[in-house]
């Protein structure tokens, strides 16, 4: 992919510009969203964290399962997180420094999914995309609780349905990383 320059994360080693190290998909992209642009790196310390991330969204997905506790904000602000825990894996693993993420994406995981496609993560599901429109910035689905706004517009999804979607990005993040399920203690 030539918006990719793998790089060794020991610092001693000298960076070279790419030619074409900024897509033109990204650089609109930057342009849309105001963020300051920047050179894809990928590091040792970007994969781990993005190990770190996916083992996350998968203890978040579990609070997802039929019979959970909390109630369809609590479900949708949930979702939210497991797909921008989601997505910031593809993200970190192709070198988006996290502090970036956390200024110029924050909360809006439909930013998330644009950036992602934008740098090979391949995800063309009108539905997905749907979903991270209506959860977006999904901060405002857990702003009911704290100040009693009016709920948002959910866009129709059903509990079944927005599962159904969070194992398949989840499915997808998996082939894209390389990062394998998460793997359970022995007592």
């Amino acid at each position: 992919m030539d918006n990719l320059i793998p790089v060794s994360s020991q610092g001693s080693l000298p960076v070279r510009q790419h030619p074409r190290a900024h897509n033109g998909e990204l650089a609109a992209l930057w342009r849309i969203y105001g963020g300051e642009p920047f050179h894809l790196l990928r590091t040792r310390e970007g994969r781990d964290l993005s190990r770190a991330r996916y083992q996350r969204a998968q203890e978040f997905q579990r609070s997802l399962e039929p019979g959970a506790p909390g109630d369809w904000t609590d479900f949708l602000y949930c979702t939210g997180i497991v797909v921008q825990l989601a997505l910031s894996c593809h993200l970190l693993d192709v070198g988006f420094p996290d502090a970036w993420c956390a200024r110029h994406i924050s909360l809006h995981v439909d930013r998330s999914l644009a950036y992602a496609n934008a740098t090979g993560f391949g995800y063309e599901c009108e539905e997905t995309e749907r979903l991270t429109r209506v959860l977006a910035p999904y901060w405002k689905w857990n702003r009911i609780h704290l100040i009693g706004d009016a709920m948002p517009n959910d866009g129709g999804f059903k509990p079944n349905e927005v599962r159904e979607l969070l194992h398949a990005l989840m499915d997808h993040v998996r082939e894209v990383t390389g990062h394998g399920p998460l793997r359970r203690q022995m007592k």
